[in-house]
């Protein structure tokens, strides 16, 4: 039987380390799920990660110029896991995307839905007329769960959660075909106190600033990226923009990038429920290394400690 780690958690958590130490006792390979840090250009916004010497999949495999949709996410990763299996080795697929985990984990077999250009230039429009909460707000209305899963406040997500509304009846998730996939999976989850977790984000955001957060946005602007583009309107891309259009300080930018990541794990939670049994949480106080190592002895039947 095939086998399958996911590690799962808010952003800042820990995730793609845990994954890195536990690839390298397992002879593993990582497969992103992050819908941002598929972009090429967009590293320190996106919080990337050198894994080596462990192979990390999905990562700078696009320019932030060209649309990329959860179909486009499954494609690529089945393919990754397919070549990782076929080499003997175990994959670790690790992010915060909670969407594209469970699409991969449960099967999810997304129709191809096309952008509805008409709608959507109405809707951009309604979005500057009357602000992304009016768009939202009827979302909600119209369907309520897929509300829950979208940030209310991308514009983007909004306006695409609309877009399928409108061709489909359904929203996204619901109008996917779920087929069971025949591997076994073993799901491992990060937990943190919210202060913590807080505190976490802070220096992170901080750390991306002192990185020259501000140059690399700069040069994307420079190199003709709008910051209309999907890929711009991630969390700290957005409000650096912001910053360099002269509509935020620097100090206020970088407080809302704080206050944006918060809100965004909160919203990450939806995903990734503590009650989810499928999830084995390790605990804060933990050695979460130690933990996870534990729970991969009888699931990868490692001959040898990992722990070392």
């Amino acid at each position: 039987m095939r086998r399958l780690v996911a590690i799962v958690g808010p952003t800042a958590s820990g995730k793609t380390e845990l994954a890195r130490q536990l690839a390298l006792r397992c002879d593993g390979e990582i497969i992103s799920a992050d819908s941002r840090q598929v972009y090429r250009g967009m590293d320190i916004g996106t919080a990337k990660a050198d894994t080596a010497p462990v192979p990390q999949h999905l990562v700078d495999i696009i320019p932030p110029s060209d649309p990329f949709s959860l179909g486009d996410w499954l494609d690529h990763a089945r393919e990754t896991l397919a070549d990782i299996w076929s080499r003997g080795r175990l994959p670790f697929v690790v992010g915060g995307t909670g969407q594209y985990v469970w699409a991969l984990l449960e099967g999810w077999q997304v129709p191809r839905v096309p952008a509805q250009p008409q709608l959507r230039v109405e809707l951009e429009r309604r979005a500057l007329r009357e602000g992304v909460e009016a768009l939202a707000a009827e979302l909600r209305e119209r369907d309520p769960q897929a509300a829950a899963r979208v940030d209310a406040r991308n514009p983007r997500r909004v306006i695409r959660a609309l877009e399928v509304l409108a061709a489909t009846g359904q929203a996204a998730p619901e109008c996917a075909v779920r087929q069971s996939p025949d591997w076994q999976t073993m799901v491992i989850g990060l937990s943190l106190p919210r202060d913590e977790l807080y505190r976490r984000i802070d220096q992170r955001v901080d750390a991306m600033v002192d990185a020259g957060l501000e140059d690399e946005v700069r040069g994307l602007l420079e190199h003709g990226y709008h910051p209309d583009l999907p890929a711009m309107s991630g969390i700290g891309y957005r409000q650096i923009c912001q910053h360099l259009a002269g509509e935020l300080d620097l100090a206020t930018a970088i407080e809302h990038i704080k206050t944006e990541t918060h809100r965004f794990v909160r919203h990450q939670n939806n995903w990734f429920k503590p009650s989810d049994p499928r999830i084995h949480w390790l605990a804060f106080d933990a050695n979460p290394l130690a933990a996870a190592s534990a729970l991969l002895r009888d699931f990868v039947r490692i001959e040898e400690p990992v722990i070392r």
